[in-house]
Formats: structure tokens, sequence, C-alpha cells
């Protein structure tokens, strides 16, 4: 069995690379995409995307090449930032939960590839980068990050309150296109021919 990635492999890894960097920074080319001070970014949707298509394995390996290319230095995280100092970032939590993301939205869909599943897979990967991400962001404020005034865990979470709507329809509409995407083009690419040989 072939374990080494292939030049198609790194070249869809690298799309969904540059499409997470296009995601975190939507609101720098579309900037009335922003309710409430709150940017409405497309990263979960890509993560999710990624895993659906790319499956389990190339999915959260290119979430973490992601992650390392911001900490690298590169501006791909959200406001065109980057660098190590990034790791420190209250909000780094929801960089590292799209690994996960990706991981568990493929994994559940390499069992069974129906309409209800990819749904599901991809609402349980948002639930994911939220839990992460949030609990990360709690902790952060709490332990090396100064707190706004009276924050709180539940303060917490209703910041989240305004994105949730958003990424819920998102992470339904990623299901749905990543259905469709298998079944009327990778079904018949030599993409998955060249999976299912390896």
């Amino acid at each position: 069995m072939k374990t080494g990635l292939r030049p198609i492999d790194l070249t869809l890894a690298g799309m969904f690379v540059a499409l997470m960097a296009v995601g975190a920074n939507i609101t720098s080319f579309v900037p009335f995409l922003v309710i409430g001070g709150v940017p409405i970014t497309l990263q979960t949707f890509f993560a999710i995307l990624a895993g659906a298509i790319l499956g389990s394995r190339l999915g959260a390996i290119t979430m973490a090449v992601y992650a390392f290319v911001g900490l690298a230095g590169a501006p791909v995280f959200s406001k065109f930032g980057g660098g190590f100092a990034s790791l420190l970032s209250p909000t780094f939590g929801f960089i590292l939960s799209f690994i996960f993301t990706a991981y568990i939205t493929g994994k559940m869909i390499e069992k069974k590839k129906s309409v209800p599943m990819y749904v599901t897979a991809a609402l349980i990967g948002m639930v994911i980068n939220y839990v992460f991400g949030t609990n990360w962001m709690y902790l952060a404020y709490k332990l090396w990050f100064t707190a706004p005034e009276g924050f709180t865990y539940q303060m917490a979470w209703l910041w989240m309150a305004v994105p949730l709507p958003k990424d819920i329809i998102l992470s339904v509409f990623a299901g749905l296109m990543a259905y469709r995407l298998e079944h009327r083009v990778f079904a018949r690419s030599q993409f998955r021919k060249m999976n299912r040989a390896a």
C-alpha cells in the first residue's frame, strides 16, 4: 500500500491552503461582510470541504500545512496575520481545530457516502471547530492574554453566537456541495482512480 503523497495530492493540498488563506481574509476583499464587528470568514467552510473532498488523511495534512505556513510567517491568517506569535493568539485554537475538523469530516464520509452522512459530517466538523476554538479562546484570555472587562466562559460563547447561523448554513452547503462534486466530478476523475489503485 502506497503511503506517500503524489503530485496530484500536493496540488490539491496547495489549492486548499490557498483557499484557506483567501477565506481567512474575505472581508479584506469584500469589506461589507462584517456584521457587528465580527468578520464573516470562510475558513470553517473550506476546512470541512477539504476533509469531505480530500479525505481524512490528506484533509488533515492540508490543514496542518496551512497552520505551519502561517506560523512560518506567511500572511495567511485572519487580517493577513502570520508568524510564531500567532500561537499565543486567543483565536489560534480555531486554526488548530481545522486539522481535527477536516479529519473527522473525512473519516465519517469515508464510512458512508450518502447525502445525510455528508451533511452530518459537515455539521459535526463545525461543532468540533467551535468547541475546540472557543475553549482555547477562553483559556487564552484567562491564562496568558489580557481579557476584556468581566470576561466569562458564557461571554466567549455569546461572541460565537454571531457567526453561528452563517457557519451552520455554510456547513450544510459544504456537505451538499462535496456530495455533488464527488458523484458528478471526482467519482469519474483520475484522482479517484489513482486513490483506488494506491
